[in-house]
C-alpha cells in the first residue's frame, strides 16, 4: 500500500465519521470534548476533585457516542473518564439541528 493510498483509506474513514455524525446528532443533547475525545450523550456528571494541590475532573456519560474513526463500536452505554485537562460540555441547541431556511 503506498502512502497515496493509505492517505485516502484515513480520508474516506474520516467522512464515513463525519456523516455518522451529522445522521445522528440530532439524537443526543450534550456535545463533550476531552483532550482525547469527542463524544456526544444524553446525560453528563462532571465532578471537580481536590486531591492537595492538583485539580482533576471525574466525567460520567450515559447513551454516548465517540468519535473516534478506528473504534468498531462507537455507541456506548456509559462513559467514565478521568482527567487532569480541560473538559467542555455544550447543551446542542435545538436550532443547530435544523438546516437554514434557505436550505429547507
Amino acid at each position: 500500500m503506498s502512502a497515496e493510498d493509505l492517505d485516502d483509506f484515513e480520508a474516506d474513514l474520516e467522512m464515513s465519521l463525519y456523516r455518522e455524525y451529522r445522521d445522528i446528532l440530532p439524537l443526543f443533547t450534550y456535545v463533550v470534548e476531552t483532550e482525547r475525545r469527542f463524544y456526544l450523550c444524553n446525560s453528563v456528571d462532571l465532578k471537580a476533585h481536590h486531591e492537595s494541590d492538583d485539580v482533576y475532573f471525574e466525567l460520567s456519560l450515559g447513551d454516548a457516542w465517540v468519535w473516534d474513526t478506528f473504534r468498531s463500536a462507537r455507541f456506548v452505554k456509559q462513559v467514565h473518564v478521568f482527567t487532569f485537562k480541560d473538559v467542555n460540555v455544550e447543551e446542542i441547541a435545538k436550532s443547530d439541528l435544523e438546516p437554514p431556511s434557505a436550505l429547507r
